[in-house]
């Protein structure tokens, strides 16, 4: 077994990872062998406030996200390059980009966080 083999673990089937994604992330979807979803923003700044939380979660999980932006969204695509499809590690990367970026402490009954204001002048990104 190569190195590689042994660092990125099992590869899943497109049936496998339809399953994975039906049961933890509902948004993603597999495409062109990548794990894909764009996220929608109010505008620019909200677009760079997304690549660059991807950016920070992909740098400190030594994963490389390809990303598209455009002033109001960012598509993200995982792969595990070195083992040329799904695997864990990209799964894994899938579920904490949705978490930090779905994460709306207004609509937790018990966070003493406010949340941002449902006013379209301080909106910059559009939860779905």
């Amino acid at each position: 077994m190569a190195w590689h083999e042994r660092a990125v673990g099992k590869v899943y089937t497109a049936p496998e990872i339809e399953l994975k994604l039906a049961e933890n992330l509902p948004r993603w979807e597999l495409l062109d062998g990548f794990l894909c979803r764009n996220y929608r923003t109010a505008g620019w700044k909200g677009t760079l406030m997304v690549v660059n939380a991807v950016g920070h979660l992909a740098e400190v999980a030594w994963h490389h996200p390809e990303l598209q932006v455009t002033y109001a969204a960012v598509a993200v695509k995982l792969q595990t390059h070195i083992a040329n499809g799904i695997t864990d590690r990209d799964l894994e990367l899938a579920r904490k980009i949705e978490e930090v970026l779905m994460w709306q402490p207004a609509a937790r009954p018990d966070s003493a966080l406010e949340g941002t204001p449902d006013d379209p002048r301080f909106r910059y990104f559009i939860y779905d």
